[in-house]
């Protein structure tokens, strides 16, 4: 079987039997001022960004604290939080989109076309699954830049309820939470934890996105001893630094803003809106 070719960007013929090319557009909008001040602060103080265990109940009261920013917290683990306005997006289009885009590598790219180069499914979704059903407990495999480098990615999606979300408010709000376990696709390594936090409000929808990279968050996929060994290993060496973390707060703030500007389109286009 030939291998599928890897490169950013579109080349000719990429699109042309794709029904949703026209939502291709390789500008991306200057950082948003919020994220933009994030990134010039650089590190806060760890207590103002909740652990993993904490951010369920963070996100869902009314006081969620810090919405932008990034810090280290005890083990050298590393907490990212990035807020993204979404204009005329509702959560069921993102739960949508996340069911979506994996199916083909342009499709991917439509998404942060300055980074995103290539995602598949591992095993893929029913024809006939929907929303949330199509992509919860499915593992994506993408390859993208953060920054400068270029990484491959195991994308493990999880239930909310598997982070400690309570999915009774999700339903009443109409709101959603796409949570994932984060690792790397060549190598048998987890490295972390995502959740984009998606509620409904005037003009659009909020989401708020949220990391926890590295330190407690690292482990083996694979059990024994051997395992073990390994991740601390890899624990050693894969500590986040500054740098990194203001490369994932942007591409992040970049990503899910680009996403803003056409998934509304997009979503009518396809699904005929329902």
């Amino acid at each position: 079987m030939t291998a599928t070719p890897r490169y950013l960007g579109i080349r000719p013929g990429d699109l042309a039997d794709k029904p949703y090319s026209e939502f291709w557009n390789p500008q991306v909008a200057p950082l948003p001022d919020h994220a933009r001040e994030a990134v010039a602060h650089g590190p806060i103080a760890a207590p103002l960004l909740p652990a993993l265990a904490d951010a369920p109940a963070a996100l869902q009261s009314p006081e969620r604290g810090v919405e932008n920013g990034f810090c280290f917290a005890k083990g050298g683990a590393l907490h990212i939080a990035i807020h993204t306005f979404m204009p005329q997006v509702t959560p069921a289009m993102i739960d949508w989109w996340f069911g979506w885009h994996s199916d083909e590598p342009q499709r991917y790219k439509l998404w942060h076309p300055r980074a995103h180069v290539y995602a598949a499914w591992v095993g893929k979704p029913p024809a006939d699954s929907q929303g949330r059903a199509r992509y919860v407990g499915r593992t994506s495999h993408v390859d993208e830049y953060i920054g400068s480098s270029l990484g491959s990615y195991h994308i493990r999606f999880l239930a909310p309820h598997e982070l400690g979300l309570d999915e009774h408010p999700l339903r009443d709000a109409q709101a959603t939470a796409v949570c994932a376990r984060v690792g790397f696709a060549s190598l048998p390594f987890d490295i972390g934890y995502l959740l984009h936090y998606v509620t409904p409000v005037a003009g659009g929808s909020e989401m708020r996105s949220r990391f926890w990279i590295g330190g407690p968050h690292a482990s083996a996929r694979r059990g024994g001893l051997v395992g073990k060994l390994a991740v601390e290993a890899v624990k050693r060496v894969m500590r986040p630094t500054a740098a990194d973390a203001s490369a994932l707060l942007v591409h992040c703030s970049q990503e899910m803003s680009h996403l803003a500007t056409f998934l509304p389109t997009l979503f009518a286009k396809v699904t005929g809106g329902k």
